[in-house]
């Protein structure tokens, strides 16, 4: 939650990039609830800086931005609140945790979608507990392009039919649709697991029983449909 006065804001916020500047300063960019922005975190460089425990990647943080006359504001406090230090002993998690943070800068540059902090903030902490690294990705993939417009159509096939239970589909590129196919890759229980993935918390899904059998065939199509 933000709360601001005139001049200053106080935000929760994941840092997205940090780039030196001058000779102690650096310039974050961080995604918050209400979108991406920056700030120059002075004096964050030097030995005894009270800023730069809070201003560290892969964690939660909670900012104080003043904002001037100047185009970029000034981190004033910052206090860390979560650190997925986990994800610094595994290289293929902290590789992809990466990877969602550069995914929503880039998506965030065009929209201020308060679902973007949502999905940084659940694919890092559950990447962080240990939950099946597929499924945080079929999440992430899935929900990235789901905020950025695109949603994938999970309820009808590609002639416009009603998906049915009893019928098991395959998914077809040049239709970006579900063409029904006997023994396809996806019958009833991974398409629920799919709308439940666009419409319920990681940890809910995390719940579904049979979750890590349908995970494979649904992160496939995650790749698929965000052309990975």
């Amino acid at each position: 939650m933000s709360i601001n006065t005139q001049n200053d804001v106080r935000t929760l916020a994941y840092v997205l990039k940090r780039t030196n500047y001058n000779e102690a300063d650096r310039i974050i960019n961080v995604i918050t609830p209400k979108g991406k922005t920056s700030a120059i975190a002075k004096g964050v460089r030097r030995e005894k800086s009270k800023l730069a425990g809070g201003i560290e990647m892969f964690s939660l943080v909670e900012l104080n931005i003043h904002r001037g006359k100047g185009e970029i504001g000034v981190v004033t406090s910052a206090k860390m609140l979560k650190y997925y230090g986990n994800l610094m002993s595994d290289f293929k998690k902290m590789e992809f945790a990466a990877l969602v943070l550069k995914k929503i800068s880039l998506a965030a540059e065009s929209s201020d979608n308060p679902e973007y902090f949502k999905i940084i903030d659940q694919s890092l902490a559950c990447l962080n507990s240990g939950l099946n690294m597929a499924l945080v990705e079929s999440w992430f993939w899935l929900n990235l392009l789901k905020a950025s417009g695109e949603e994938v159509n999970l309820y009808r096939d590609a002639d416009g039919k009603k998906l049915s239970a009893e019928c098991r589909y395959v998914w077809d590129v040049m239709d970006n649709a579900f063409i029904e196919k006997k023994n396809g890759d996806y019958g009833a229980d991974e398409i629920k697991v799919l709308r439940l993935i666009l419409t319920a918390d990681l940890g809910v899904v995390a719940r579904i029983k049979d979750i890590d059998r349908m995970t494979p065939g649904i992160l496939k199509l995650a790749h698929i449909v965000s052309k990975i």
